[in-house]
């Protein structure tokens, strides 16, 4: 074999390279420029010395590679001044103008400047840009970055102002010629309209070719491909649609004349491997990558698909989306890079280089009524909290995971379980039933003055937990199927089309789901999510949060809950797991790829299969069964394997790829001393692990998955039908005397700020004490008028915000209008404590007939029959008129002439005495 040097093979990678781009590689001493349209002329002498690479495009020269070996790449900016000598040196036997178009490359790092560019900067691209695309470039006047640099001002009709910033701030970013920025907006501030009016831009302004919008879920792309046909420029009366191309990529097949893309990273993935995708592929986001039968493939040249494809990439739901595999697809394209998301995390500001073109954050969103707050209402329950035991010699009903089959069993020992271990190892219908009845008892306080149920969402844990839920939210309702249904991947009804109905229909009024719309769907009416499971993610945590926080207006919110009285302001939490107090971290779970079936990873490994991800997964899966495994099913395995527990299989795949053995392992292997700080080469760190890998795999044979795969798929749940859950208590987490505070502080400055323009407040801050009557036409005025401007400083919320104050539990009047008024009395200090405003009327008629009887008056019975009435009459409608006296229930004892029997030319004196005594 000849030899090389790592010149001639640099060379080499490179020609190769310049081939699959398109170019014809030839010598400078046989060189024939009309052999194609791109010719790369190598060692072409210059005024300035040999070049490595010229380029030509139609016959004439348009850019210079300089190569050099491999072992250069940490020092290719140094080179950047000898290239672009040659790119201004004259070519021989050519007066040739300076070329625009020069590469350091060496073959496995290029770099490539743009000397049309107003700053020319060298960035790293993956491979060399096609001749056509030369071509195509020095047609026009200017480059991209140029053009960038022109973008007219944004007209801002019709934008929000967080919008205008991040627009503003984004084209900011690409005129310093930034490759990547990150668009950081809350849920519902309008991140996808705020994208689509800069591509809209991009395209109409800056001539970009062509922009991908890349999501991770085929969901989330139908969605954008909705809201893209919707788009309409507020400076041109055509639709978006109208005027550009856009292709939602289903296949491999990209239109040419496509000016923007939608398509999944998977799907993108696929396109640059030339491999087909199946749709179902597209469901679940790419942090769930299924395993395959080998390494991942690296992505490669695809000549169909060349860097230089897109201007502009888009990506929704970075936060998600960037690492791993799927990188790959973002670092193969040249292009400027934006990222979207709500809840960016540590690597997410790493890979967008912390530029942070817009941080506006979903507080910021509600100061501004981009998005609703949310209130927390907290149900907890015994066993929710506490778990319990099922003593033995009960029997109990057992039910199989899969098929749900029941049977019953008399235990031989003690259950006991934990809250954790609800709807996975046990089920206690009574836990799930508590929780649904406590929050359909306690709707009148959560959603006041609501005919129906408000759009729910209900977060389980499992397809067989939302089963549950689901069977027993119709019962407690007492509604049919429609009132509730499974809105998740893997339910029988089309998904997307319960989804549609919970989003534009009467029903379903709740729908429940394990992750299809925990992120990124868009329920608008939605007014209430309920946690019946936990989250330890604080990422997908706020995700789902954010399903509620989306604005909508009174009129859409009541085509889906027509008693809505109020646009909706906030969305309520039911937390019944304790989810809003739960520790959240940013870290991954130990499975990385949870959507691979059990089965399928017990046979990659025992067929040779040594991927980490492959290998930590299993351990994850093996860990959680040999939780859930019955002591005697433990002891089989055990049996089976020749004295090795699943728990140890499972660590020692760990092991396997666990950097501190590993590097103990070679340390003691090869004799290394840390005390001298050497550390392992990887060769030895790879020489050590192979027995690790063989060992962690020898546990798998043929015998062992199948009963692993039995075990797995027999395992029951245990029904705790013995155990009734209690409440322990349902409140709203805002129950907190500085949350109590703020709310009377509120109060009282709406109070103050009113005072001179609502007759009920003119009644209680400026009339003198003894004339502070109010009639039921003013207090309902200035309920009415709390509810429109105010809706949280609803009667019912402060009432319960001044039992928390005075600690002291008392039930709240029926009546709204009472309620309020005996608010105000307390908030005005006329009452040291809160008090029903018919408790205050009663002590005053007391004292009232106390001192009358006292003196030479002495009521009759059939008096103090007609004084009750109207004390009663004050106490829910604060006032009496003279005419009142003759409707029901006064009219039933004679009216106003039977009382000018009973009191005489006392009767106004009476009446006067009343209204102003009993309210004071």
């Amino acid at each position: 074999m000849m030899y090389l040097t790592p010149e001639q093979r640099a060379r080499q990678v490179i020609d190769k390279q310049l081939k699959a781009c398109g170019w014809t590689v030839q010598d400078y001493a046989e060189v024939n420029l009309y052999a194609s349209e791109g010719i790369a002329v190598g060692e072409y002498p210059t005024s300035d010395g040999v070049a490595d690479y010229v380029l030509f495009v139609d016959r004439k020269p348009v850019g210079i590679i300089e190569a050099k070996k491999e072992e250069e790449g940490y020092r290719i900016s140094e080179v950047e001044a000898q290239s672009g000598r040659y790119a201004r040196s004259q070519l021989k036997y050519l007066r040739n103008n300076p070329l625009p178009f020069v590469y350091e490359s060496t073959g496995v790092l290029t770099r490539f400047t743009d000397f049309r560019d107003p700053k020319p900067r060298a960035q790293e691209v993956f491979t060399f840009f096609r001749p056509e695309t030369f071509r195509e470039w020095l047609r026009k006047p200017e480059s991209l970055r140029c053009r960038l640099q022109n973008l007219p001002d944004l007209s801002i009709e019709g934008l929000r102002e967080c919008q205008i910033t991040a627009i503003t701030n984004l084209e900011t970013s690409f005129k310093n010629n930034y490759p990547r920025a990150l668009v950081q907006m809350a849920t519902g501030a309008g991140k996808t309209y705020t994208a689509i009016t800069t591509i809209y831009r991009l395209l109409k302004y800056a001539d970009a070719k062509r922009i991908l919008f890349l999501v991770d879920t085929k969901n989330l792309g139908e969605q954008a491909e909705q809201e893209f046909m919707a788009y309409l420029p507020n400076d041109d009366n055509r639709m978006f649609v109208e005027l550009y191309n856009i292709q939602r990529l289903k296949s491999g097949y990209i239109a040419t004349d496509s000016q923007v893309c939608i398509s999944t990273i998977q799907r993108m993935y696929s396109i640059l491997k030339d491999e087909e995708l199946s749709e179902d592929a597209e469901k679940e986001n790419p942090a769930e990558t299924r395993w395959e039968r080998r390494e991942p493939v690296p992505v490669v040249y695809n000549p169909q698909i060349p860097i230089e494809f897109f201007d502009f990439i888009v990506i929704d739901e970075c936060h998600r989306s960037i690492y791993n595999l799927w990188k790959q697809v973002l670092e193969y394209f040249d292009a400027f890079l934006v990222g979207l998301t709500a809840t960016p995390d540590k690597r997410t500001y790493g890979f967008f280089n912390k530029n942070v073109v817009s941080e506006y954050t979903h507080e910021r969103a509600v100061i501004d009524g981009v998005n609703v707050g949310y209130d927390v209402y907290l149900i907890e329950t015994k066993v929710t909290q506490k778990g319990a035991r099922v003593e033995k010699k009960q029997y109990v009903e057992k039910r199989e995971k899969l098929t749900r089959r029941k049977r019953w069993e008399q235990l031989d020992e003690d259950v006991k379980y934990t809250g954790t271990q609800l709807d996975r190892d046990v089920v206690n219908p009574d836990q799930i039933r508590t929780i649904i009845r406590t929050y359909r008892d306690n709707l009148p306080e959560i959603f006041p003055h609501r005919d129906e149920v408000p759009k729910t969402l209900i977060f389980a844990k499992t397809d067989s937990h939302a089963d549950d839920i689901i069977k027993i939210v119709r019962e407690e309702f007492g509604e049919g199927n429609d009132f509730c249904k499974k809105v998740t991947y893997n339910a029988t009804e089309n998904p997307k089309s319960i989804l549609n109905q919970f989003r534009n229909t009467y029903y379903p009024r709740i729908a429940v789901t394990v992750d299809m719309i925990a992120t990124g769907t868009d329920v608008k009416p939605l007014e209430c999510l309920i946690f019946m499971r936990d989250v330890k993610s604080k990422n997908y945590f706020e995700q789902m949060k954010g399903r509620g926080t989306r604005t909508i207006s009174l009129g859409d919110l009541q085509r889906v809950t027509p008693s809505a009285r109020n646009v909706k302001d906030h969305f309520v939490i039911v937390d019944a797991v304790g989810v809003t107090k739960s520790v959240k971290t940013d870290s991954r779970p130990l499975e990385r790829k949870p959507s691979i079936s059990l089965k399928d990873l017990l046979k990659a490994v025992s067929v040779g299969a040594s991927d980490e991800n492959l290998f930590t997964t299993l351990a994850g899966r093996l860990a959680r069964l040999d939780r859930q495994m019955t002591p005697r099913e433990k002891e089989k395995l055990v049996e089976l394997s020749g004295g090795k527990s699943l728990s140890q299989a499972a660590g020692a795949l760990l092991e396997a790829y666990d950097p501190d053995v590993l590097n103990d392992r070679a340390s003691e292997t090869f004799g290394l001393s840390k005390e001298d700080g050497v550390e392992p080469t990887k060769e030895q760190i790879k020489e050590v692990q192979a027995p690790l890998i063989q060992e962690a795999a020898r546990f798998f044979t043929p015998k062992i998955n199948e009963y692993i795969e039995n075990v797995r798929k027999v395992h029951e749940q245990l029904l705790d039908n013995i155990n009734p859950d209690e409440l322990i208590k349902a409140e709203w987490q805002q129950d907190s005397k500085e949350n109590a505070e703020k709310l009377v502080q509120d109060f009282k400055a709406y109070l103050e700020e009113h005072k001179d323009e609502i007759t009920a407040l003119q009644v209680f801050y400026n009339l003198p004490y003894q004339r502070r009557s109010l009639s039921y036409k003013m207090v309902k005025e200035l309920l009415e008028k709390i509810k429109e401007d105010r809706p949280k400083l609803a009667p019912a919320n402060l009432w319960h915000a001044y039992e928390v104050l005075d600690n002291k539990k008392i039930v709240s009047p029926r009546n709204e209008l009472t309620t309020l008024v005996a608010v105000i009395r307390r908030v005005l200090d006329m009452d040291n404590v809160l008090t029903p405003y018919d408790k205050t009327v009663d002590k005053n008629f007391q004292e009232w007939v106390f001192k009358k009887q006292a003196g030479p008056v002495k009521f009759t019975q059939e008096q103090m029959n007609w004084l009750h009435m109207i004390k009663d009459h004050i106490a829910t409608s604060f006032h009496l008129e003279p005419e009142d006296l003759d409707y029901d229930p006064f009219n039933r004892k004679g009216g106003l002439g039977r009382m000018w029997q009973l009191f005489g030319d006392q009767t106004n004196t009476i009446i006067q005495e009343l209204n102003e005594g009993l309210v004071a």
